[in-house]
């Protein structure tokens, strides 16, 4: 059994040798030729014959032009030296000799075994599937020890970039029979070495706790064995060190540097120190912002007009970015091709602002001569091309370009995706390159769950997110509780006939037994829909939907209104959604709104008839050096019945506690009290008014812990019917309802958490209090 080990041992012990046998086989032949022959002739020797032994595989030819000696001729010691050197380095040999027999040179070699098989041994953390691929070596061939030890090495830092920088991989080899041999790498894998602390030098405007949760890095915390972003990988510093410059930039602080990351290891606590030195220079704001050009037929204000910077705005390039976007769209649109807009910059230190003029030129005329697509193994060519605004022979815009290799990254099927170009056939033709690297889109979970309304519940999920290569995505899950199930099917497909019409169909079955009531509920249906952009942040989706909504199983001493609504209508309804999002194009990256209105009509068939409309607005900002997120929402909707008919309990609006904390599901809104369960009965109408702020409570940034408070206003209520039980009228006033409260957010391996804690300040007699409910944290 032979022994070789990572860090080039064996290679340095096997060249040791071999220089020896050199060494030693040069002084023979001194002392030979000394022995044998004159003083002239000492270091010569003339051989008439080669023999060749030991070589099974090997031709005797092939070892013979690695020898490279001719029959008769003249060759020194120095000569055979080299041709040894030769034979050696070949890699066919574990052991060479070159013996002189007088007129005959033998010459004997051992050659290296045959790969019976190939086994990793000592892995836990990673599995064989992911190192096979690493190993060059191949069984039923030679054994070489140089691979062998890359083998060992590129394993070995697979491990280092998983944080496990005491690996060690040594590559060892079993002898049997035939010169043939197992060829194992034993793993020692080691503890994770774990970023013990994570902090920030030079830093004046944003705490380091700020800048924590910019780095894709993360420190160990008291979950670091679930947690795999607080390893120590040194190529994802370099990736930590652009965040911080992005982050920065997109503040004003144009003049940012990462000056230095040091990294210091602790051998005591197996555990890295990581320390950022940074330079934040000064905050700049836009100045004068104009436009210019020489170029006949383009009036500069037109262009000007589109732009969205304003003097006193604080700089962002993403700002400078959207214009420069909107202005050459502008120029596409009025048929005026290779016009680029140059920003200059006229930067004032003074009074830290920095005047733009955005200047329209002729660019180069370049096209683009095709777009080649490589690595894309599932994925059809066609869902990458269509992230592209540009096609063969269109006028080449090396920001389209720069724009479409960021959607590629978006979508979230590859997990590489590198987007160049190239000189083509002519000088005024460009070769788009993209090389992409798949990754597993498919997700296939198993879950329980706890619900105060529900009790404890099942699910099983699947979700393909690039369905068959096509981009679509494809989803299915299945959901059961005590009280409860519900299954749904959606298939969507983001880029209807090649275009920006995002088409998905969804179909789905639930029934609800008893959910703080007195009554069970089944609703099957389904609903087609297609969503098109309307304008730069506007959205708009029209909607379908067929479905049978049935209450049965009502209780004798429930109200008439319900047992009245008892039974099973079909809801055959149109509708629309327009949507408003500032989020990601708005010019305050610590800001933005989002507006939804929406309607439908039901009616067109089926037994139900009304329109059912809805209205959703929430607003976000960032204070105090963006370590405290105020946010506000309001929501609201309306039911009006159609042709004498009345709303029934399926259609009508009921606040659950995830709407206005401190109430039960259905625990508030127009009641029956007069009935003998004293039914909640929902209301036609509702508003809601949420006020919240989240904060940190001093803790670790490792523990991933935050708090917040709240103050929820609203209400729900309207009825058509409101004759109940004995005749007798049920208030369906407007009531207020107000409740206070704290969170708890915790941000777990298995998902952000929130522990709501509230109280109830204004409420009716009859509504049901929650004081605590637990949710997924979902982030605006």
């Amino acid at each position: 059994m032979g022994n070789v080990t990572t860090g080039g041992q064996r290679r340095a012990q096997t060249k040791a040798a071999r220089r020896l046998q050199g060494v030693i086989f040069f002084l023979c032949f001194s002392v030979l030729g000394a022995f044998f022959a004159t003083d002239a002739a000492a270091q010569s020797f003339r051989f008439n014959s080669v023999n060749i032994e030991g070589n099974e595989r090997v031709e005797p030819g092939t070892i013979l032009s690695y020898a490279g000696i001719g029959r008769g001729e003249v060759v020194s010691a120095g000569t055979l030296n080299d041709s040894y050197q030769r034979i050696v380095n070949s890699g066919l040999f574990e052991t060479v000799e070159l013996v002189p027999s007088g007129s005959t040179l033998v010459i004997r070699v051992k050659e290296w075994p045959t790969i019976n098989r190939i086994n990793v041994e000592g892995n836990v953390r990673i599995k064989d599937d992911a190192l096979q691929p690493l190993i060059q070596s191949q069984p039923r061939r030679v054994y070489n020890p140089s691979v062998a030890e890359q083998d060992a090495a590129a394993i070995a830092e697979l491990y280092e970039a998983r944080g496990r920088l005491a690996a060690s991989v040594t590559p060892k080899i079993i002898r049997r029979s035939n010169n043939r041999v197992d060829l194992v790498f034993e793993v020692v894998e080691g503890k994770v070495v774990e970023i013990e602390r994570l902090s920030f030098v030079g830093n004046r405007d944003f705490s380091d706790r700020r800048l924590r949760r910019v780095l894709d890095t993360k420190q160990a915390g008291f979950l670091r064995q679930l947690i795999q972003r607080d390893t120590f990988v040194a190529d994802r510093l370099e990736l930590d060190k652009q965040l911080l410059r992005d982050f920065y930039t997109s503040r004003g602080y144009v003049d940012f540097q990462t000056l230095s990351v040091n990294s210091e290891f602790s051998r005591e606590r197996n555990a890295f120190f990581v320390t950022f030195t940074v330079q934040e220079g000064q905050r700049f704001q836009f100045g004068e912002v104009s436009a210019s050009s020489d170029l006949p037929g383009i009036d500069p204000q037109e262009f000007l007009a589109v732009t969205k910077t304003r003097r006193g705005q604080i700089y962002s390039p993403t700002a400078l970015e959207n214009d420069i976007a909107r202005m050459e769209r502008l120029a596409t649109r009025k048929g005026l091709s290779f016009v680029r807009v140059n920003p200059k910059v006229d930067r004032d230190d003074r009074n830290l602002i920095l005047n733009i003029d955005y200047v329209l030129e002729r660019g180069p005329r370049v096209f683009v001569e095709r777009i080649d697509i490589e690595g894309n193994a599932t994925t059809l060519d066609r869902v990458i091309r269509r992230q592209f605004d540009v096609v063969e022979g269109d006028p080449f815009n090396p920001r389209q370009i720069r724009q479409a290799a960021e959607r590629i990254r978006a979508l979230g099927y590859f997990a590489n995706a590198e987007v160049n170009t190239r000189e083509g056939s002519a000088s005024d033709q460009v070769i788009v390159d993209v090389d992409v690297e798949e990754q597993p889109t498919g997700n296939l979970s198993f879950g329980a769950s706890y619900s105060a309304d529900s009790g404890p519940g099942l699910n099983v999920s699947f979700s393909e997110r690039n369905f068959l290569g096509r981009g679509q995505t494809l989803r299915f899950a299945l959901a059961s509780g005590t009280d409860s199930s519900s299954s749904n099917f959606t298939f969507i497909e983001p880029a209807l006939l090649g275009r920006d019409l995002k088409f998905s169909f969804r179909a789905f079955y639930s029934v609800t037994e008893q959910e703080n009531s007195f009554y069970d509920t089944r609703v099957v249906g389904f609903s087609p829909s297609i969503e098109f952009p309307v304008s730069e942040n506007g959205r708009l989706a029209l909607r379908y939907s067929l479905s049978k909504d049935t209450i049965l199983n009502a209780s004798t001493d429930s109200s008439p209104i319900l047992q009245a609504e008892a039974g099973g209508l079909y809801t055959s309804a149109l509708g629309y959604t327009f949507s408003y999002d500032t989020r990601r194009t708005g010019l305050n990256p610590n800001a933005g709104v989002l507006l939804q209105f929406g309607q439908d009509f039901a009616g067109l068939g089926g037994d139900s008839q009304y329109i059912k409309t809805s209205a959703l607005a929430i607003a976000q900002t960032k204070v105090m050096n963006e370590e405290v997120t105020l946010r506000a929402t309001f929501e609201g909707g309306a039911i009006n019945s159609l042709s004498d008919s009345t709303s029934r309990l399926t259609d009508r609006f009921f606040l659950g506690p995830n709407q206005l904390r401190g109430f039960e599901s259905k625990g508030l809104g127009p009641r029956d009290l007069n009935a003998g369960n004293e039914d909640a009965l929902g209301g036609n109408l509702y508003a809601v008014a949420r006020f919240e702020a989240e904060f940190p409570l001093g803790l670790p940034e490792e523990y991933g812990i935050s708090g917040g408070a709240f103050v929820d206003v609203g209400s729900v209520w309207g009825l058509d019917n409101t004759v109940g039980a004995g005749g007798l009228e049920v208030d369906d006033d407007a009531a207020l309802r107000a409740a206070i409260g704290v969170s708890l957010f915790w941000d777990t391996p298995i998902g952000p958490l929130r522990f709501n804690f509230s109280k109830p300040l204004k409420k009716e007699s009859y509504d049901k209090e929650q004081n605590f409910n637990l949710t997924i944290s979902t982030e605006f």
